[in-house]
């Protein structure tokens, strides 16, 4: 299958690496050429890691790289399928989806690997409602399994089941859920992440110590400040602005100091601090 990957960050750059690893070819955009090579080198770091464990050959190796090629113009697209994985703002996701639909074929289908926005919103921004569809992998994309795969209201019975062996072609496991907001993923962990914000806002407990309880007392493999940090601190005010929108109901309000921390450009892992401080890689 030929695959557009719209995004070459964390989830962009995950999608083109299963993919590519699954024996699609690869076109993967960003804004930048800078951008798209960030990208390449992360998918590079990742299939070196995989060689000298030995769950990869060198050869292997290089025909995944091989398989992904950089795509920086905005020009007509010979793909099967594109994968937008963009930030997660409305607006922008709207655009790419407008362009897309004017240059790709039209039996194309345009996913979204959006973890919130609604995706009959994205289907009704286009010409072929039918094929749009929620593709919503992961992070880190190369390891878990899960993909949600997410109908709009207008999305053909075809279109679900090619996402769907698409996924189970990536190496991952499709669960189908409902085009509501943060569909169920993120509707069920975001308010927890944002919980545990307001418990440090209203001086309940440390960072540290939240952390602790929900590890040891809960058995999570990451608290929710180091998790929080690892989504992204932008992400994850976007996807619970989505759910307060969505919903109508404060207990999906953002707490203020998730905002601050944004405002600050504190955004966890990505920008070097979040709730913690993070080493320059």
């Amino acid at each position: 299958m030929k695959v557009l990957v719209i995004g070459a960050g964390q989830m962009g750059g995950g999608i083109a690496q299963v993919a590519a690893a699954a024996g699609d070819e690869v076109l993967l955009n960003d804004r930048s050429q800078e951008l798209i090579d960030g990208g390449l080198r992360t998918i590079a770091r990742n299939l070196e890691r995989a060689v000298e464990k030995g769950r990869l050959t060198s050869e292997d190796r290089y025909a995944i790289e091989g398989r992904i090629r950089p795509q920086l113009a905005w020009e007509p697209f010979a793909i099967d399928i594109a994968i937008e994985a963009a930030t997660e703002k409305l607006d922008v996701k709207l655009e790419i989806f407008r362009k897309l639909d004017t240059l790709t074929p039209p039996a194309a289908i345009l996913a979204s690997n959006t973890s919130s926005i609604s995706i009959t919103k994205l289907g009704a921004a286009t010409s072929r409602p039918a094929s749009v569809i929620g593709m919503h992998y992961f992070n880190p994309v190369p390891v878990m399994k899960l993909v949600e795969i997410i109908r709009g209201l207008a999305t053909s019975q075809a279109t679900f089941d090619t996402v769907r062996d698409l996924a189970t072609a990536h190496g991952k496991t499709p669960v189908e859920v409902r085009n509501f907001p943060g569909f169920v993923s993120n509707r069920v962990l975001c308010p927890m992440l944002n919980e545990a914000i307001f418990a440090l806002y209203e001086g309940v407990g440390s960072i540290e110590s939240i952390d602790t309880v929900m590890k040891l007392g809960m058995n999570h493999p990451m608290g929710p400040f180091e998790l929080a940090d690892f989504i992204g601190l932008d992400t994850l005010l976007s996807i619970l602005e989505v759910l307060y929108e969505g919903f109508k109901d404060s207990k999906y309000r953002p707490c203020p100091l998730l905002r601050e921390y944004v405002d600050a450009g504190w955004l966890g892992r990505k920008s070097g601090r979040g709730f913690y401080t993070y080493p320059a890689s």
